[in-house]
């Protein structure tokens, strides 16, 4: 699915949102969870699939929020529908945070879907079971609209150490020596665009941070291991960095860069979120930065927030070269949209073009 702009709500509009789920306590619990949102509307609901679809024209909502199971026509194939017949209205998956629940999620962002919230298999009690929709699911929401009413928050601007004159003076190397990426919202489409670009002997380490929880990073890495001649992996202790090698952090967990004789590895743990992320890009930035210097070479693809810019700026002041996906190409443009807006992008680009300005950097050395 192409990338599509930001929808305008107009001041004394709301967005309205369709649940489609068969289970009347998820029903409720999202109706309680964006009743808090002055901005959010439950517009109706539907059991299934063959009813949600019914139902569209009906109540003309801006968002549906999809389960994937259920009886009938299951979410899948009505995405296929909304997809086919509704292009513009987002659709948000309902998914369990099972290794089942992972992969047909991932199969529904390839046909589509625009984000997606986990649900626990055993969620506790429904006070705890709101509070984490709550969390998740508004936030998800809104990052698709522009509230006319509210102003937009200002991005944050550029650290000092990341000055006109100290980017005068990078402490270049040489050579690169490795690519970082980091990437969020459509992340799992964009990657499955860009991966198989990188030629067969591609020579330096690849890292990414994609913001997914455990399961679906190792699930994500198989995925993407089927279209590439490149070696895709979930990142563990110890992992050796090689050229061709493609590492992603695994859910839960921020990636760091550590120096070894001979070879660098991926050191993993489970510190404080930081963006509210956990894996972090600005974690696995700031390290990189640390071990590589001036020699990497980074790129912020589309997703929400701001995660990757504390990062960008400490690599930019080192000499390394930043791309940021361009808007029209992101499903969000949140994170790129920082860096491009603090001035720290070298290149903004289309998704397309991502991977030909990587090679690009490194024939120059």
């Amino acid at each position: 699915m192409s990338a599509l702009f930001k929808t305008r709500i107009l001041p004394g509009n709301r967005i309205r949102v369709l649940v489609v789920d068969d289970s009347v306590v998820i029903r409720r619990l999202v109706t309680h969870a964006l009743s808090e949102d002055p901005m959010l509307e439950v517009a109706g609901f539907a059991s299934d699939g063959a009813i949600g679809l019914a139902r569209i024209p009906q109540v003309n909502p801006d968002v549906i929020t999809l389960d994937i199971e259920m009886p009938g026509m299951d979410g899948l194939e009505m995405l296929r529908r909304v997809r086919k017949e509704y292009p513009r209205i987002r659709v948000i998956m309902f998914s369990t945070l099972t290794e089942r629940g992972a992969a047909v999620t991932l199969e529904a962002l390839a046909l589509g879907a625009d984000d997606y919230v986990t649900k626990a298999s055993n969620a506790g009690s429904l006070d705890r079971s709101l509070t984490n929709l709550r969390a998740e699911l508004i936030p998800r929401i809104r990052q698709f609209f522009q509230i006319a009413a509210v102003p937009a928050p200002k991005l944050a601007v550029a650290s000092p150490r990341s000055t006109a004159e100290e980017r005068a003076k990078p402490r270049l190397r040489s050579e690169r020596a490795v690519v970082a990426i980091g990437v969020s919202t459509g992340g799992p489409n964009a990657l499955s665009v860009i991966v198989p670009q990188f030629p067969a002997d591609f020579p330096l380490p690849i890292l990414i941070v994609q913001h997914m929880p455990p399961l679906f990073t190792r699930l994500l890495a198989e995925r993407l291991q089927q279209g590439t001649r490149l070696q895709v992996q979930e990142a563990a202790e110890g992992s050796l960095l090689s050229p061709g090698k493609i590492l992603i952090a695994p859910g839960d967990h921020h990636m760091q860069v550590r120096t070894g004789t001979g070879a660098e590895s991926v050191v993993l743990n489970q510190g404080p979120p930081e963006n509210s992320c956990r894996p972090s890009v600005d974690v696995l930035f700031r390290s990189v930065g640390q071990v590589y210097g001036g020699a990497v070479i980074s790129a912020i693809l589309t997703g929400m927030g701001q995660d990757g810019l504390r990062g960008v700026e400490t690599l930019k002041a080192q000499g390394a070269y930043v791309i940021a996906q361009d808007e029209e190409s992101s499903v969000v443009w949140g994170m790129p949209g920082a860096i491009a807006t603090a001035g720290l992008a070298d290149s903004v680009l289309p998704l397309n073009r991502v991977v030909p300005a990587i090679l690009d950097q490194i024939k120059k050395g």
